[in-house]
């Protein structure tokens, strides 16, 4: 029964990731295929407005264009006498994206649609600088890190475990300043005896129970799956829930102005951390780990490659917290967006020490320092990672690359996405002979 519990639950989180089909759509797109244009070159968005795979004839739309998380260009409406038109949103002379959304009313009900060009998207520079201490800073909280005694705990969930795969709840000792916490996750390890590849598995913003990885670790591959909270992650999800409405509240702002005490610290090192526990166990081949995850995790995948020399492989998935000084130059900044005075206008108090300290944790400034192959992907439309700042930190790695685009896609994958993902992970950790 509580394994029937477990996948329901998946699947609801999952569920909430994606777009929900509805009787009305309305699509944006631009006039070319690839969605890329030149500076100086117009761009235009085809509209329309669908019922049951027809156009909706004489619909009315109402449309903004301009630069994506930006003040619109202009705002207007028109009648899609056809059910389908064009909107002329001009040309750009900047590197970066531009985004047309289109809403409807029928019969009192709102139907919205979005659309996204990129203006030379490989020339998008980052507006984040790099702190002259910053290698050294984390050098020293890495230090830090070390010698706290790894102190592993790992309790077997029968429940969980398969046929081929043992599934465990560890916990690790953590990094805490001025002391220790606790870090959790699910491990999923293969039964037959072996030396296996490993993948760590790094969550997006929010807090929420785990299952692990266990689908990866039946191809042969040691999966852990961790939260950042310093709570198990086996708990009830209404615990969770009651977290992120109290003490996790906008955790990613806490102590925004001191670098040595930002939230996000004891994160960045608690990924670190977790290698640690996976490179010591007796079943890992010893050379070959990567590390994967979405938004927030696309994130501290970055991180975690560019901390760590034992990661071999890194799979971001539309990163957040890149470029987040990006709104002080008047263009979209990264998730969470600290530095939009609309969203958080208490950082408007002691803003340069928080861009100090914003500086030392932005992914743009760990993507530098990356050597490892890198698997990125990510979609033109994501309104909550804006392109604009996930190429800043794309564009920042010399490491070697390959951009997967999903043009479509928001803050969501298509299955296809997440095989591409998957596939490569495996054909890095397991080559074939």
């Amino acid at each position: 029964m509580k394994k029937i519990l477990i996948i329901c639950l998946l699947a609801s989180i999952k569920a909430i990731s994606q777009p929900a089909e509805r009787l009305i759509k309305v699509f944006v797109a631009p006039d070319k295929e690839d969605w890329t244009y030149s500076k100086n070159e117009e761009i235009k968005f085809t509209v329309a407005v669908y019922k049951n795979g027809s156009p909706v004839k004489n619909a009315k739309i109402y449309y903004t264009y301009g630069a994506e998380k930006m003040k619109p260009v202009k705002e207007d409406s028109m009648i899609l006498t056809n059910g389908i038109g064009e909107i002329r949103a001009g040309k750009y002379t900047e590197a970066g994206f531009y985004r047309c959304i289109a809403f409807t009313r029928l019969n009192n009900i709102e139907y919205r649609g979005l659309g996204t060009a990129a203006v030379e998207p490989l020339s998008i520079k980052p507006v984040v600088t790099m702190p002259q201490d910053f290698n050294k800073f984390w050098a020293d909280a890495k230090a830090d890190l070390a010698k706290i005694p790894l102190d592993s705990k790992m309790t077997l969930l029968p429940e969980r475990c398969t046929e081929k795969v043992n599934v465990y709840h560890v916990s690790l000792a953590n990094f805490k300043t001025g002391g220790q916490s606790r870090l959790y996750g699910i491990l999923a390890i293969p039964k037959a005896q072996g030396k296996y590849p490993a993948l760590l598995k790094v969550p997006g913003a929010g807090a929420r129970p785990y299952a692990g990885d266990v689908k990866t670790a039946e191809k042969g591959i040691i999966t852990f799956e961790i939260g950042i909270h310093g709570v198990p992650v086996n708990l009830d999800v209404s615990i969770y829930n009651d977290m992120l409405a109290g003490w996790l509240n906008q955790y990613w702002n806490y102590n925004l102005d001191h670098k040595d005490y930002y939230y996000y610290k004891r994160v960045y090192l608690g990924c670190v951390r977790a290698n640690d526990f996976l490179v010591g166990l007796p079943q890992f081949d010893g050379v070959n780990l990567a590390v994967a995850g979405g938004s927030q995790g696309g994130a501290l995948s970055i991180v975690t490659a560019a901390l760590d020399s034992r990661v071999k492989y890194t799979a971001p998935t539309y990163p957040a917290l890149a470029d987040m000084a990006g709104y002080t130059a008047n263009r979209a900044g990264g998730w969470p967006h600290i530095f939009d005075q609309k969203a958080y206008p208490q950082n408007k108090i002691a803003m340069k020490e928080k861009l100090e300290t914003a500086s030392y944790y932005d992914v743009v400034n760990f993507a530098k320092q990356l050597t490892v192959p890198v698997f990125y992907s990510m979609g033109y439309n994501d309104e909550t990672c804006p392109p604009t700042s996930m190429y800043a930190a794309y564009n920042s790695i010399n490491a070697p690359k390959t951009l997967k685009l999903f043009l479509e896609t928001g803050h969501w994958t298509f299955p296809e996405e997440n095989e591409a993902i998957s596939e490569w992970l495996v054909s890095k950790l397991i080559p074939k002979k």
